[in-house]
């Protein structure tokens, strides 16, 4: 019987804590039954790195842009210059990006104007936008959904861990939610019934490796082959086996990132 397959929508495959086994890392991906997934660049300049190796992976796509926690330490993006990357086949969404004001909110300023930039290149490419929300859900809620009246775009919450009212907010302009290991927590009763309230239509997964590793492996070092563990506990709180959650978040995925799902080995 084959595993189903299933997309890590959000790693991070060039940190540091893969350079010794890369390749290993990700053929375990496969092996598991992780048959994609998207690396994201966090830092501008650190993008040819994060795209040297969506080039050097079938199954490996990637995006850019500026974490809100560099924010203030990086050059402001331009609409141009995200953009401009764009061009690349492998590239699939604009992000990460977004506010977090747990551990930098004295940026909270820098962080929104980055914002800004960011959905306007989602606006004018029609690439997803990918959203890190920490501690800042007034804020957050209010800039996606002004974004959106302004002009319609596509966006996932990447590893969701806010409360209902942001997650109402983003799906009220028919966004995604994405589960990460934190949600197959045992002490994360209150956000699986977040997720359980969401149409099962929005659902992505996600390892954000190498953090926030599901049990078995927390506390150790996440990486794309657990996705799997995060989507059972996915298929528990919505009611379903493993292969029809697989299958739903498979073509979700694809709904949202279209590029990647388009997309053929040369």
């Amino acid at each position: 019987m084959t595993t189903p397959a299933i997309t890590d929508s959000h790693c991070h495959l060039d940190f540091p804590d893969f350079d010794a086994e890369r390749p290993q890392v990700i053929a375990r991906a496969l092996e598991a039954g992780v048959h994609r997934m998207v690396t994201i660049c966090t830092r501008l300049r650190n993008e040819p790195q994060v795209r040297a190796i969506a080039e050097a992976n079938d199954p490996v796509f990637y995006a850019a842009g500026t974490h809100p926690m560099s924010a203030a330490e990086e050059p402001l993006a331009t609409v141009d210059e995200l953009v401009a990357l764009t061009q690349h086949p492998k590239f699939v969404g604009i992000g990460e990006t977004g506010l977090d004001y747990h551990y930098t909110a004295e940026s909270a300023e820098v962080q929104k104007e980055s914002l800004q930039v960011h959905i306007a290149a989602a606006q004018e490419t029609g690439l997803p936008l990918i959203i890190h929300a920490r501690d800042a859900d007034e804020d957050m809620a209010a800039i996606l959904t002004r974004g959106y009246r302004d002009k319609p775009y596509n966006c996932v919450m990447h590893c969701f861990s806010s409360g209902a009212d942001l997650a109402r907010a983003a799906l009220d302009c028919g966004f995604y939610l994405s589960m990460s290991g934190i949600s197959a927590f045992p002490k994360s009763k209150e956000l699986r019934a977040i997720f359980a309230e969401a149409p099962l239509e929005r659902i992505l997964v996600e390892t954000d490796s190498p953090y926030l590793a599901p049990p078995p492996y927390r506390g150790k070092r996440n990486e794309p082959g657990y996705t799997v563990h995060t989507a059972r506990v996915g298929a528990e709180t919505f009611g379903l086996d493993y292969a029809d959650f697989a299958a739903a978040t498979e073509a979700n995925f694809e709904r949202l990132f279209t590029k990647a799902a388009a997309w053929t080995p040369a």
